[in-house]
């Protein structure tokens, strides 16, 4: 026969007692202290001479710390102590219940929600999912706990109250935006730390660490992304999701692993693509590849090629993507000819009073006016199609793996946007095949090697040469040379205008970034039939 031994006899008493006869129990007693009754068989502390006759007991006390003292005593007996759920309740299966705890008439336990022992959640009452009920709580009477909250032990939740969130402190969270974009993704409950990552000119990027089965691992990389030069976050993160959406696929088809070879992003808790905090400014998040390896500078010359191949295998993958889905969120981006236009302005405005003291770097740009022209004027005359570009092909924007040493995934996807390969290909030559970073002071550090020219030429024609057409090919090398201008171009402006878009560690650096720039323009200018006759050999076209 089915039995129950409860302790208490009060109004709570025999709600406990009504649930037990509903869920089956063919009898329930009483012990209590005080009431003398029909149904009573003793004293609370009579409870260990019932041990034989009745094995199963709860302590159905309206009192916190006396319900949860005589749910652990009842343990420490032997008791069987079960959780009494009532059949109107609604409880996830994802839920854990302690023992002796007590879910009465239509309360709700979400999913993934821990109830400690001793708990009483009353009639009515919602917890949300991922919340924590500390041992021998009590939920009142229509209260409502919100998801990932933590009720301490013994706490009372009033009747009608609504408990929010609680936060726990995350080491290295030094700010609410921080803090607030960490909880959006879902990350605030398990996050064992959190620390800068990377060098990159333009976002704040953080690492998220997990605990992982022996120590905390990387598990997440958080990016609070500029405004300023992301005007349109929306469709910076439309761009990126329907890019990775679709490479996933044919990653897949090639036989690769999606989730190694391009980035996964990862929505909010609320279905967003991105969070927007309080100042306005957007956060995304995708997933930390382990075992992989970034580097600034080329350490090897197949370093350098496995980035040609990689860029080359970028633009292959996505060239059956349809560029009119993308959306132009930096309008004019590599349009070099209002770059120029912008220099100019910048120039003339000389907010800062700037330009005396970079006269020669002016004088390099206004003599190439005429340069900045020439992949303009293809493009706009439909000799070089539009195809999906990645617009900031640096190096350290491919992770290579850690094991083999190949280029693995390409990152940094903000400016994913409709462009001309040879603006991507010239981006890549103009930061790998210099021979010092771009922020060098000494210039006698700073040439273009051509050697390293050639090896990306290598890898990147062998992705490409069947896909792009030949007048994409022969402007490859205008690529090279006007990619590099364009950006000491920028640096410059930027330096003019008073460091707005660039990331700056002292007031002369971004005239020190154009500088290195600049140098390597000139070293291209002068080895430029060079570069063509390279391109020619890898193309295995006559082209030029």
């Amino acid at each position: 026969m089915k039995s129950l031994l409860i302790l208490g006899a009060g109004g709570f008493g025999h709600m406990i007692q009504e649930t037990a006869y509903l869920l089956g129990y063919e009898t329930a007693v009483f012990l209590d202290d005080a009431v003398r009754e029909e149904g009573v068989v003793g004293k609370c502390c009579d409870y260990m001479e019932f041990r034989e006759k009745y094995d199963t007991a709860v302590a159905a006390l309206g009192d916190n710390n006396m319900r949860l003292y005589w749910t652990e005593k009842l343990m420490e007996a032997g008791y069987d102590v079960p959780a009494i759920i009532h059949p109107s309740a609604v409880v996830s299966p994802s839920a854990v219940i302690g023992n002796g705890t007590f879910v009465m008439q239509r309360a709700v336990v979400n999913t993934h929600t821990v109830v400690e022992h001793g708990v009483l959640i009353n009639s009515g009452a919602v917890v949300d999912h991922d919340s924590r009920i500390g041992k021998g709580a009590h939920i009142g009477l229509g209260s409502v706990v919100k998801a990932d909250c933590t009720i301490e032990p013994k706490q009372k939740v009033e009747a009608g109250e609504v408990i929010f969130s609680t936060r726990r402190k995350i080491d290295g969270i030094d700010n609410r935006n921080l803090e607030d974009a960490v909880y959006a993704f879902g990350f605030g409950k398990k996050c064992s730390y959190v620390k800068t990552f990377g060098a990159g000119h333009i976002n704040e990027t953080y690492a998220v660490y997990m605990p992982g089965e022996e120590k905390d691992e990387l598990s997440y990389v958080l990016q609070r992304v500029n405004r300023n030069v992301f005007k349109d976050p929306a469709g910076v993160m439309d761009n990126i999701f329907g890019v990775t959406e679709y490479l996933r696929n044919v990653i897949r088809k090639e036989g690769g692993d999606p989730d190694r070879e391009t980035l996964s992003y990862i929505k909010t808790k609320s279905g967003s693509t991105y969070f927007e905090d309080s100042e306005g400014e957007p956060w995304r998040c995708y997933n930390f590849i382990p075992d992989s390896v970034c580097y600034q500078l080329a350490e090897s010359p197949e370093q350098f090629y496995q980035s040609g191949s990689s860029f080359g295998h970028f633009l292959k993958q996505l060239s059956d993507y349809p560029v009119d889905r993308l959306n132009e969120t930096i309008p004019d981006f590599h349009n070099t000819v209002k770059r120029f236009e912008a220099f100019q302005v910048a120039l003339k405005r000389d907010l800062k009073n700037r330009a005396a003291t970079c006269r020669p770097e002016i004088q390099f740009v206004l003599d190439r006016e005429k340069d900045c022209a020439v992949l303009v004027d293809q493009q706009e005359a439909g000799t070089l199609p539009l195809r999906v570009t990645h617009n900031d092909t640096k190096l350290n924007n491919i992770l290579f793996d850690g094991k083999t040493g190949k280029g693995l995934c390409i990152i940094d996807l903000d400016t994913i946007m409709p462009g001309l390969a040879a603006n991507d290909f010239g981006d890549s030559i103009r930061f790998g095949a210099a021979t010092a970073e771009e922020d060098e002071r000494d210039l006698n550090k700073m040439h273009f090697d051509i050697g390293l020219y050639e090896v990306y030429v290598k890898g990147y024609l062998e992705e490409t040469k069947d896909v792009l057409t030949q007048e994409e090919i022969e402007s490859l090398p205008w690529g090279a040379r006007l990619m590099t201008l364009e950006c000491g171009i920028r640096f410059l402006a930027d330096y003019l205008q008073g460091d707005t878009y660039f990331k700056t560690d002292y007031p002369e650096h971004n005239l020190v970034r154009a500088r290195t720039q600049f140098r390597l323009v000139d070293e291209m200018e002068q080895q430029f039939e060079q570069m063509k006759e390279i391109v020619r050999k890898y193309a295995c076209i006559d082209i030029f």
